[in-house]
C-alpha cells in the first residue's frame, strides 16, 4: 500500500498531549478509509505537524483527517525512500 506524508500548519503551541489527542482521533476512525496512521511529529514553534500513513490514496488520508477535525494542508505520496 502506498505511504503518505501529510502536513498541517497553523497548530502553533501544539503540545505532546494535543498531538496525541489528534493522532488518537485519526486512529479511532482510520479503518473507515482503510488508512493506517503510523506516526505523527510536531514543531510547536512553527505550528507544523507531519503525519506518516499508509493508505489507498491521498484522498483517503484527507477524508480521515477532515472527519477527525484537522484537515491536512497538503498530502504527499512518499514513493521513494532511503
Amino acid at each position: 500500500m502506498p505511504e503518505f506524508m501529510d502536513v498541517h500548519t497553523g497548530m502553533n503551541g501544539v503540545t505532546a498531549e494535543g498531538l496525541k489527542q489528534a493522532h488518537d482521533a485519526d486512529l479511532a476512525i482510520q479503518d473507515t478509509e482503510n488508512v493506517n496512521f503510523k506516526h505523527a511529529w510536531a514543531d510547536p514553534e512553527t505550528g507544523t505537524v507531519f503525519c506518516l500513513s499508509e493508505a489507498p490514496d491521498a484522498e483517503a488520508v484527507q477524508r480521515v483527517h477532515a472527519a477527525a477535525g484537522h484537515p491536512a494542508d497538503t498530502v504527499y505520496e512518499v514513493g521513494i525512500q532511503a
